[in-house]
């Protein structure tokens, strides 16, 4: 059985890559689903983002499939046979907004269900936001994302210095 995960995923953190190796362990195999979400204005265009996950995920040996997607997530979910989503909750505040979404999911589409996943305690904290927020101030994001994100904002953000 396969999974969905869906997110803006702007960049990818080593927060993420533990729910997808989190998810591995439950199902045969994840469609990393990335949203093209212009409110969000993100950083990375959509097809940064696809790229930067494919080489986060290329060891997991093709069971973790990444595309983009503009669309509401659970017609995206039915369009590729998957009837599971896979969401994480790092803390309290996010099960709120993460039980909105998944009542008005459940109500535009009952056969799509969503499963939450607890990343491990290290990753707790982190968030694309606050990796963005980091490096933007000059400050060392390398072990909290993978190698080619880091460099990715470098590129992107410049090589500001800390104070």
């Amino acid at each position: 059985m396969k999974a969905v995960y869906p997110g803006t995923f702007d960049p990818i953190t080593n927060g993420h890559l533990d729910l997808i190796t989190r998810s591995l362990s439950v199902f045969d195999g994840l469609i990393v689903a990335v949203a093209v979400n212009p409110a969000k204005k993100p950083l990375f265009t959509v097809k940064e983002r696809v790229s930067l996950i494919r080489k986060a995920t290329a060891g997991h040996n093709g069971r973790v499939v990444v595309e983009a997607f503009d669309n509401l997530l659970v017609d995206f979910c039915v369009s590729r046979g998957v009837h599971t989503m896979v969401r994480g909750l790092r803390a309290v505040s996010d099960f709120e907004y993460e039980l909105q979404l998944s009542q008005m999911n459940r109500k535009i589409n009952k056969k799509v269900e969503a499963v939450f996943i607890m990343p491990s305690e290290e990753y707790t904290f982190i968030s694309s936001k606050i990796i963005k927020e980091v490096a933007g101030l000059g400050g060392d994001v390398s072990a909290l994302v993978p190698a080619a994100v880091t460099a990715a904002l470098k590129r992107k953000l410049g090589a500001k210095g800390r104070k």
